[in-house]
């Protein structure tokens, strides 16, 4: 390792990106038998509890490019679990919205996220559960601070 670089033993970013990786995978293993995938899912579950978001607000959502939310929804769309008005309400947004097949898809999706995180989370107590919560909302205040998206 060179004098500027990074230990990735002890470089708790890599650390983070590492427990990252690991839970993408794990959620890819239980939304792969439903027909979904991670991004899938999150733009389920953004609607769910957000109904009529735009696009550019589900991708910022999901992590992903305006593009591949747009590549996305498009498919949602054409396999009855949402639905777009032909035309914009307002502006240039089309607000989506879950259909019932929508609803009964993110239902079995949503279990099975929850069965990862109870096996992430099973050899923490409470308390490390809620200082683990409370670390990571200050390393991402701390992060945006700089960027205006606080």
């Amino acid at each position: 390792m060179s004098q500027d670089g990074v230990d990735l033993e002890s470089s708790l970013g890599y650390l983070l990106k590492e427990a990252s990786s690991a839970l993408r995978v794990a959620m890819e293993e239980v939304l792969r038998p439903l027909g979904m995938s991670v991004t899938h899912y999150a733009c389920l579950e953004l609607l769910a509890q957000r109904p009529g978001l735009s696009n550019s607000k589900l991708a910022r959502g999901a992590f992903v490019t305006r593009q591949t939310m747009n590549v996305l929804l498009q498919a949602l769309e054409r396999d009855g679990y949402v639905t777009r008005p032909a035309a914009p309400p307002v502006g240039k947004a089309l607000p989506t919205r879950l259909t019932p097949r929508g609803r009964r898809s993110l239902e079995k999706a949503s279990a099975a996220v929850r069965s990862v995180e109870v096996r992430m989370l099973a050899g923490l107590s409470e308390g490390e559960r809620a200082d683990a919560f409370r670390v990571l909302h200050k390393m991402i205040r701390s992060l945006r601070e700089g960027d205006g998206e606080v």
